[in-house]
């Protein structure tokens, strides 16, 4: 059954950079989001209470939201024992239960409550997330197993709450999962012209992907 676990917002701070060639240097980020408690309203900006230092790569119309399959934290614990990763973990502002980037197609659209999404883009993992848990192979780790989480972008307006259900109202790209977009951008798919053909002409896919299909052939 589809239903978020719990949902997390973040504000941004400022932090070290780790490492030996940090200095004193500093950096800013919202990506360390915690549970709140619910119900909380979810705008077409995103969720109430969430902030994204990085405006121009973070939040906007195609990127409002960010969701993250729970099902990967048993596996994530048992890899990295010595982080504290639970829901949140990634960013992500929905940690959602019965959704994995295999099961969850571009274009679906969603009713949570009297929410309305549609998903939009997979997530590309960078390197803050090696950089929050100052663990330097967790980026590269996030790509390899594509378990990257997924952005969606809001169509109505509405309150949520944890345990919320989540149903699943239109599906109008069945071919084109998440896992499939990831596996094209860390070139583990055949990048045939039908593939790409399929991604330009996908309305639902994020304009900022759209436009890179020229590059994609390449």
């Amino acid at each position: 059954m589809r239903q978020i676990v719990s949902i997390q917002v973040g504000q941004v701070k400022s932090y070290l950079m780790h490492g030996e060639q940090a200095g004193e240097k500093t950096w800013k980020t919202a990506f360390d989001k915690r549970p709140v408690a619910t119900p909380v309203i979810v705008a077409r900006s995103g969720v109430d209470g969430d902030a994204q230092a990085d405006r121009k790569h973070h939040g906007g119309p195609d990127k409002a939201v960010l969701m993250y399959a729970n099902k990967h934290y048993g596996a994530w614990t048992q890899e990295f024992v010595h982080l504290d990763l639970g829901p949140g973990g990634f960013g992500e502002n929905l940690t959602v239960e019965g959704m994995t980037e295999e099961s969850v197609c571009v274009g679906d659209v969603y009713r949570i409550g009297h929410l309305v999404v549609e998903v939009s883009q997979p997530r590309i993992p960078c390197w803050k997330i090696s950089e929050r848990w100052r663990e330097a192979t967790l980026t590269d780790r996030v790509r390899a197993t594509g378990w990257t989480g997924w952005y969606v972008r809001v169509r109505e307006p509405g309150v949520i709450s944890a345990h919320d259900g989540i149903e699943l109202i239109d599906r109008p790209y069945p071919k084109l999962n998440v896992s499939t977009l990831n596996g094209v951008l860390f070139h583990r798919v055949e990048k045939s012209p039908a593939l790409l053909q399929q991604l330009q002409q996908c309305d639902a896919l994020a304009e900022g992907w759209r436009q890179a299909i020229p590059e994609l052939r390449a």
